[in-house]
């Protein structure tokens, strides 16, 4: 019988160990959807379609949701607390607009936490008056479900689209 050498079984049994994490790790991968994408294409059905128990069953009971922007025209934004309140902004938004499109410009993506950068395409209800909007938001998750999240909207463009004109600010002429 040949002699097995040492560092041919520590080769194999290393090469073996890696091969099994990989192939696990890739079904890992695989199987696993992140949180960011359900919640996503629910809010998204929310809005277009009026399907609100899809949305429902991925934010958590106690849920921390803020929209920044100003809350004298447009009464959705503005911070809630618990899953009724914010369905209820979720109408809301329903109730006033249509997604028509949405770009996604950067998104990082954590265990439990996902932050991106948007670009949507929205009709108003009504109107069918187009508005392009720029957000960005910061989630968090638990259990697969939205447990806090922060929007930031780009509220100055957002506000001469709406009256349709330029906003018209003095410059800055020092930092003094």
């Amino acid at each position: 019988m040949p002699a097995i050498e040492p560092d041919a079984i520590d080769d194999d049994v290393h090469f073996c160990a890696v091969a099994l994490f990989a192939s696990q790790f890739r079904m890992q991968v695989i199987m696993t959807e992140h949180s960011l994408w359900r919640f996503s294409r629910a809010l998204q059905r929310a809005i277009n379609e009026r399907q609100f128990e899809d949305i429902e069953a991925v934010i958590d009971e106690d849920v921390d949701w803020a929209i920044y922007g100003p809350i004298e025209m447009f009464p959705f934004f503005g911070a809630r607390r618990g899953r009724v309140a914010v369905i209820d902004v979720i109408r809301q938004i329903a109730d006033h607009v249509r997604v028509r499109r949405f770009e996604r410009e950067s998104v990082l993506l954590g265990a439990d936490s996902a932050a991106s950068m948007l670009r949507f395409s929205l009709t108003v209800h009504g109107s069918n008056k187009p508005i392009s909007l720029r957000v960005a938001h910061f989630a968090q998750f638990k259990a697969g479900r939205l447990l806090s999240i922060k929007v930031v909207v780009d509220t100055f463009d957002l506000v001469e689209q709406v009256i349709g004109q330029p906003i018209h600010l003095p410059r800055m002429t020092s930092y003094a």
